[in-house]
């Protein structure tokens, strides 16, 4: 493993987390790069939504789609040294708790997953905790778990990177 993966690429909605952990995959090695992609399309917004990012990321990508097998896709395909993309943590959560998941054991398996790829990885997640708490039990639960796997997931990290208006701020 390189000194600088697995690297976590935090930031906002519409902060250029996704763009800025693109073109950190882009120049880890040649492509095809491989995107791990954890959105499920539930209805047309979205559906347009993944769409523009897929016409955005250009030729050169493979994407495997993951909403809720994230780990074992990365012990598939993690053992290689094509560049992996993740994008992204938060959905993959979403998913996982709506799906009425163990997001305890999910969220340890994931991070043990992580752990095991020796290619180039980058995972994108929200940072989530900067906002007002949530009037619901279910939000609450849902930030409170986002933020223990952002912390889990930094902890490991070669390289954390905080994206803010689209500017890259180094955190490790």
């Amino acid at each position: 493993m390189t000194a600088f993966y697995p690297h976590l690429v935090l930031g906002g909605a519409r902060s250029g987390k996704s763009r800025f952990a693109e073109n950190a995959i882009r120049a880890a090695g040649r492509d095809p790069w491989v995107y791990i992609a954890t959105a499920e399309a539930f209805d047309p917004e979205m559906e347009a939504r993944i769409e523009r990012h897929r016409l955005d990321r250009g030729s050169g990508w493979v994407t495997v789609d993951a909403p809720h097998d994230l780990a074992a896709v990365l012990d598939d395909m993690g053992a290689g040294d094509q560049p992996i993309l993740v994008d992204c943590l938060t959905l993959w959560l979403s998913n996982r708790l709506l799906a009425d998941a163990d997001l305890e054991a999910d969220c340890e398996e994931l991070v043990a997953a992580v752990r095991r790829v020796t290619a180039p990885l980058v995972l994108v997640s929200n940072e989530v905790g900067f906002g007002i708490v949530p009037d619901n039990a279910l939000a609450r639960r849902f930030r409170d778990a986002q933020g223990r796997l952002n912390q889990d997931m930094a902890a490991i990290a070669a390289q954390v990177t905080l994206v803010v208006a689209g500017l890259p701020v180094s955190v490790k």
